[in-house]
């Protein structure tokens, strides 16, 4: 009993720090030190004028079952924390949407197969579940009222 705490404290601990290294990476990808002043401006005017900061929505405890491989008879879980990145004027929308956004992830995630999880990054599961969004957003002929989900906790077991 208690190796199989200690393998689970580690386990997430390790999850932990994997969630960090890649919210920095990811981070420090978004602003790029620019080579000379053109090219800063020229990426400056790419840009829309959206002076408004991002509002940030939990989605937490999202958890799947993930498919099973043929014979194996362990059955494993995902357990992920989204988080929702919006504007001030869009956030009561997006509250409203929440449980769309819960049964979508829930659709996304629980289509994985245990083997592809396990060796998918956390920009993979945000870009798998984005997908997602788009789609289903695509499909009902509405706006997203958010930007991007990002992962803020993940647990595979």
């Amino acid at each position: 009993m208690n190796k199989k705490l200690v393998i689970a404290v580690v386990a997430a601990l390790l999850v932990g720090v994997g969630v960090a290294g890649g919210a920095w990476w990811y981070l420090s990808k978004k602003a790029p030190a620019a080579e000379n002043g053109k090219a800063e401006a020229k990426h400056e005017e790419a840009k829309p004028a959206n002076t408004e900061p991002p509002k940030y929505i939990t989605v937490e405890k999202v958890i799947v079952m993930l498919r099973r491989s043929e014979g194996e008879s362990v059955t494993h879980y995902l357990s992920a924390d989204l988080v929702i990145a919006t504007t001030a004027k869009q956030e009561k929308e997006c509250k409203e949407h929440l449980p769309l956004l819960r049964s979508v992830a829930v659709k996304a995630l629980s289509s994985l197969p245990m083997a592809k999880a396990s060796t998918m990054s956390i920009d993979q599961f945000s870009e798998e579940l984005n997908k997602a969004f788009e789609e289903t957003y695509a499909r009902d002929k509405r706006e997203k009222p958010f930007s991007e989900v990002m992962i803020g906790k993940l647990i595979v077991e």
